[in-house]
């Protein structure tokens, strides 16, 4: 009959083998949904939405992608924040000078806030489909919020973020809880 001790080893082996298991399986999910997550292949819309955050890398795919498919508006979120320098600056600079640039402040500050302004734009400006440019790990919340709080149809671009794999461990573990919260607690 085994020990006591020969049990207990037996289940904490069990247990840690349970834990790497489901931490792989989660980390392959992660890969899916947030590193190579599907995309849409872009077409013409009523107006590109380039999210607030990592603006260096998500405005030039906006503007490329607005020239590309004629889309007449560009909307930024201006956030004030570090990691959005080029897209406050773009309106800054513009200051309500370009008909075809749209700059607004969500509130709240972060993603539920942009859908809900996003929402109340397509509404008082009558369109009927948008783009919404946002990071390849951030393109499953982002949409799945955007479709929350909209009607109008939403397509989802992402721009390919360059992150270390420690930063991109930071990022699985931050849009895997943002999108189970999403999830529970629809938006809007």
């Amino acid at each position: 009959m085994p020990t006591k001790t020969a049990f207990m080893t037996r289940v904490a082996l069990r247990s840690l083998i349970a834990c790497v298991a489901a931490l792989a399986v989660w980390l392959l999910l992660a890969i899916q949904f947030f590193a190579l997550p599907p995309q849409a292949t872009p077409h013409h819309t009523d107006a590109i939405v380039v999210l607030g955050g990592m603006s260096r890398e998500r405005l030039p795919v906006a503007q490329d992608l607005q020239k590309l498919l004629d889309i007449p508006v560009l909307v930024v979120s201006t956030t004030g924040l570090s990691g959005n320098v080029e897209g406050d600056a773009l309106c800054s600079e513009s200051a309500g000078d370009d008909a075809d640039l749209i700059c607004f402040r969500p509130e709240p500050l972060n993603t539920r806030g942009e859908a809900d302004a996003v929402a109340s734009l397509a509404a008082k400006h009558g369109w009927e489909s948008v783009t919404v440019v946002t990071s390849d790990y951030h393109l499953m919340r982002a949409g799945t919020l955007m479709r929350q709080c909209t009607s109008v149809e939403v397509q989802m671009v992402g721009s390919e973020p360059e992150l270390s794999a420690g930063a991109w461990l930071d990022r699985f573990a931050v849009e895997t809880g943002g999108l189970i919260d999403v999830w529970m607690r629809p938006e809007c």
